[in-house]
């Protein structure tokens, strides 16, 4: 039998190989193929561009999410508390990382709810994996994620190549979608269906659609793939190979937001999933999305201080308004892919 870690130390590894190791994944994000016209009489000002949106409720000062990273360690509440401080400064949204540690040792509940604490306003999504509905959990434990942290909404991860890869890790995903639409109908508060960084199908987005989720986030290929993740912390040679054979699996972040277009036109769609700046945030917006999720930035500013992740935010947010500006865009709204040009044509993966 395989050593499996406990829920702490995997997490502290985590933290460590993402910032460590190259764990990207061998598939682009696919928006290198897109591209915004560029007016050279914009007939705006940059002062006139606006990125406020309300979202679950909530108003925001830009279209950036804080992606879901961590907790669950004393470093990850440091995390989370710098991230969560820099999110209340700036008005963008935040998830916190999986809190299934928390539910099953309560001693690790101010890693999580410390991102309240520092923001008080902010909009911030609980999270569990949606596969721990086959282990046991229900709609108690997910109203304890949301209660944890006051939370405006809850994610529900989907990642099951992880948890395959993963030493000891939960693979039963049978029946999993008759049980979102259960929390989905009963919970409180917005469900976010969320993958992790393999994307997501037209298949599962009319599955999670009819499930009566409030949103999806795509987290597609292209950016941290976790099986290079789970390579790096494997425990023996065979979970090693197992793990690096999926380096180029997945569908990409462009794709994953064209497949929920085509069949769930409705949805709230959040672009994650290899996102490095506020060109490509304005990229996905103008593909469809409602907010650009960023991970990697963020957790080495947050490495730093809460000073340096509100100046990487802020860099983001000028580098969406400066695409816009630039295109002639003054404001989000369904009209801005009528300033993209792609140089190839959408194909489902």
């Amino acid at each position: 039998m395989r050593k499996v870690a406990p829920i702490d130390e995997r997490k502290s590894d985590h933290i460590q190989i993402n910032l460590d190791e190259d764990v990207r994944s061998g598939i682009t994000t696919g928006l290198e193929q897109y591209h915004f016209v560029h007016e050279a009489l914009p007939e705006i000002s940059l002062a006139d561009v606006n990125l406020n949106l309300t979202l679950f409720g909530k108003k925001l000062r830009a279209p950036i999410l804080i992606s879901s990273m961590t907790g669950g360690t004393e470093e990850a509440g440091e995390i989370n508390a710098r991230l969560a401080e820099a999110t209340q400064e700036s008005g963008i949204a935040m998830g916190l990382g999986s809190q299934r540690a928390a539910i099953e040792s309560p001693i690790q509940t101010p890693t999580f709810s410390i991102a309240r604490k520092m923001a008080p306003d902010a909009l911030l999504f609980a999270n569990i994996g949606a596969v721990q509905l086959n282990y046991g959990y229900g709609i108690d434990e997910c109203r304890r994620a949301v209660d944890m942290l006051e939370a405006d909404a809850l994610i529900l991860h989907l990642n099951p190549l992880q948890e395959a890869v993963q030493a000891g890790g939960d693979t039963n995903f049978s029946g999993l979608a008759k049980k979102i639409e259960e929390i989905s109908k009963k919970l409180e508060v917005p469900v976010i269906a969320k993958e992790v960084g393999w994307g997501i199908s037209e298949r599962t987005a009319k599955l999670l659609a009819d499930c009566g989720v409030d949103a999806i986030d795509v987290a597609g290929a292209g950016g941290t793939s976790w099986s290079q993740v789970e390579m790096h912390r494997a425990p023996d040679q065979f979970t090693r190979e197992l793990a690096a054979t999926f380096v180029d699996w997945g569908i990409n972040t462009t794709d994953s937001i064209l497949n929920i277009k085509q069949v769930a036109p409705g949805m709230t769609i959040f672009a994650s999933g290899g996102l490095k700046n506020g060109l490509e945030i304005a990229k996905s917006i103008a593909l469809g999305a409602t907010l650009g999720g960023i991970t990697s930035p963020f957790l080495r500013a947050a490495m730093i201080s809460t000073e340096r992740v509100v100046e990487v935010i802020e860099l983001t947010k000028r580098q969406i308004e400066v695409t816009f500006f630039s295109a002639g865009i003054s404001e989000l709204n369904d009209d801005i892919y009528m300033n993209l040009r792609t140089t190839s044509t959408h194909s489902n993966q």
